[in-house]
């Protein structure tokens, strides 16, 4: 019975590309569901609690960490793609 011939440099499922998107976008939800870090009123900028403005500055914060996670899953599949390519040559 034949068998499929295995590929002779598959690419791993775990690249330093993933681990980095998945770290990217763990960092905004450890920080804001870690309360006890933020759960104070001092400092204040403009009058505004540390509460509130801690969880604002997140907001650009996360689409930063957002786009990062984008740009390395993009190029982590280009790269896929290019392996793949070259094995089917």
């Amino acid at each position: 019975m034949a068998s499929a011939p295995e590929p002779s440099a598959a690419v791993p499922v775990v690249t330093p590309e993933r681990v980095l998107a998945v770290i990217s976008l763990a960092v905004p939800v450890v920080a804001l569901l870690w309360v006890s870090s933020y759960a104070k009123l001092e400092p204040k900028i403009g009058g505004v609690p540390f509460f509130y403005w801690y969880q604002i500055m997140w907001i650009p914060l996360s689409a930063v960490f957002t786009c990062a996670a984008y740009l390395l899953l993009n190029r982590d599949e280009k790269n896929r793609k290019a392996a793949k390519a070259g094995d089917d040559q």
